[in-house]
């Protein structure tokens, strides 16, 4: 090595490239991936919302059909029900204007025979009290007038001097005793209270229907249920949780659902309401038992199904017809024609033995001459 060599400064390596950073683009794809598997499932969760929303309303739909079509069919019956018991109707009063006819056709045959005694008279005014109280039980079901006219019947009777209506009034004693241990049935008072029920069904509005009290659509208020914490991430945390419950409303479809009503359906129900209890009326008029207790059971379900019993108005209304259903409007009646036929009896024989004696006197004339 020479001199020269010995004093060159020494050789310096050049500085190698460096080496790029490749962790920010690792990280922004790993956010990025874990973004879009989020916006992915949070997409296919409202596809099934939207799914299972559509379906529930699909059977909504459906069943609102199916309660027009039901609606439909039991207006129909209704009518010719009411037609039925109109006819019927008109069959009775047929038959209370025969009767009325007979008993002044008989009225008037007394009124024209007059060779009779006073206790021939008597006797028939008992008959004809007797026929009233008849009438009365079997026709109008009116114990209370039936009752009266038997008493009556008894008092002309205890006028007369004839010994043999002994067995009439022995007969008409147990008649009356019978009428009288039978639970007198108010039938005005009921049809008031009735017509009392249908003026408080024309007041009801829409609030009283159920709408919103459906199970499945009641979001009851669940109160101020956050925990009491000092550390403010928990507090946070609970906070976003409350304003997230607030903005998303979970609406349980795993119960029965009752369909909403619209305007007009709501209107027929109060009309169809309207319509049993008119025809409960008509079993009070009749005395028909099946009919009344039929009519109110029908009344009583509908104001359960689609009417709030929260509702004072319905409340009210329920307490009516439970008590309206729990009353008797047919009580078993007695027979009471036994008394008219044993006076129908003494009446013959009375009539036989005037003609007799009657033919007697004018066979004495006839010798005696």
């Amino acid at each position: 090595m020479t001199e020269e060599t010995k004093h060159l400064p020494a050789p310096v390596k050049p500085p190698g490239a460096a080496q790029p950073r490749l962790w920010p683009i690792w990280l922004i794809a790993i956010l990025s991936l874990i973004l879009a598997v989020g916006l992915a499932f949070w997409n296919w969760q409202q596809w099934q919302t939207r799914q299972a929303t559509e379906q529930a309303i699909s059977d909504l739909r459906q069943d609102t059909e199916q309660l027009e079509n039901r609606y439909d069919d039991r207006g129909s019956q209704q009518g010719d029900r009411l037609q039925s018991l109109e006819n019927r109707l008109a069959e009775q009063r047929e038959l209370i204007s025969t009767q009325q006819r007979q008993i002044d056709h008989n009225a008037r045959e007394l009124l024209e025979a007059g060779n009779r005694t006073r206790t021939d008279w008597l006797l028939a005014e008992a008959e004809y009290l007797l026929r009233i109280a008849n009438q009365r039980l079997q026709i109008e079901k009116d114990i209370r007038g039936s009752l009266s006219a038997l008493q009556s019947a008894d008092d002309v009777l205890a006028e007369s001097d004839d010994v043999g209506v002994y067995a009439v009034r022995q007969q008409l004693a147990r008649e009356i005793q019978s009428l009288k241990g039978i639970e007198n049935v108010d039938r005005t008072g009921l049809y008031l209270k009735l017509e009392a029920a249908i003026a408080s069904v024309h007041e009801l509005t829409d609030q009283a229907l159920v709408h919103e009290q459906a199970p499945g659509f009641r979001t009851g208020d669940q109160g101020d249920t956050t925990p009491e914490s000092t550390n403010p991430f928990v507090r946070g945390w609970h906070r976003f949780l409350e304003t997230l419950n607030e903005i998303v409303v979970v609406r349980r479809l795993d119960e029965p659902v009752k369909p909403l009503l619209s305007p007009d359906q709501s209107a027929w129900a109060r009309l169809n309401l309207q319509l049993m209890l008119e025809e409960a009326e008509l079993a009070v008029l009749r005395g028909n038992q099946a009919l009344y207790d039929r009519a109110l059971s029908k009344a009583v379900t509908t104001v359960n199904d689609w009417y709030d019993a929260s509702n004072p108005a319905i409340r009210g209304l329920t307490e009516t017809l439970d008590e309206l259903s729990r009353r008797n409007v047919d009580p078993e009646l007695p027979d009471i024609s036994q008394s008219i036929s044993l006076l129908k009896k003494r009446l013959a024989g009375r009539s036989a033995a005037g003609d007799g004696s009657a033919e007697a006197g004018s066979d004495n004339g006839g010798d005696s001459q």
